[in-house]
């Protein structure tokens, strides 16, 4: 694919994203500027993540930026996945454990040790899928993590010991 083919696809899938009627072509294009890995779609990505309302559109572009890998997203993944565990939280220990794994997922494709304080939080989870996932996603972003944690745990928390001010 030529530079003006590309250029042209990847305006129609942006078009799409924003102006699509209905929920599939919205997450279709999502997913396809995903596998694009044109980091010129990273803002405009995020930009829709802050805007969509749709479940299925919110976790194809969560998948799609963490395919591209640009740690730029890493603070727009995170605010959902805080938005999932407040509602976890405040709301009896649901959430939408779907899109918290396409989360930690993404985060553990961008490998932005930002990310660490808020997946450590399932760390400990009682969902034995999301406490594996987790410890993947710390394996990738951090690989010395057990030690660092096993130093500093006398005296801090996981998400104390890898929180960085935002």
């Amino acid at each position: 694919m030529d530079w003006n083919s590309h250029n042209e696809n990847f305006n129609g899938l942006i078009r799409e994203l924003f102006q699509g009627r209905g929920w599939n072509k919205r997450a279709e294009a999502a997913l396809k500027l995903g596998f694009l890995k044109d980091g010129r779609a990273v803002n405009l990505l995020c930009r829709a993540l802050q805007s969509e309302k749709d479940p299925a559109v919110i976790n194809k572009i969560i998948e799609a930026l963490g395919r591209i890998g640009d740690p730029k997203a890493t603070l727009r993944i995170v605010d959902k996945l805080k938005e999932e565990i407040d509602y976890f939280k405040n709301n009896n220990m649901q959430f939408d454990k779907l899109r918290v794994i396409i989360i930690i997922e993404s985060l553990m494709n961008i490998k932005d040790k930002r990310a660490l304080p808020f997946i450590g939080y399932f760390l400990t989870s009682k969902i034995e899928e999301l406490k594996i996932l987790s410890e993947r996603a710390f394996n990738a972003i951090e690989p010395n993590w057990r030690s660092i944690i096993d130093k500093e745990r006398q005296e801090k928390s996981i998400h104390d010991i890898f929180k960085v001010n935002l």
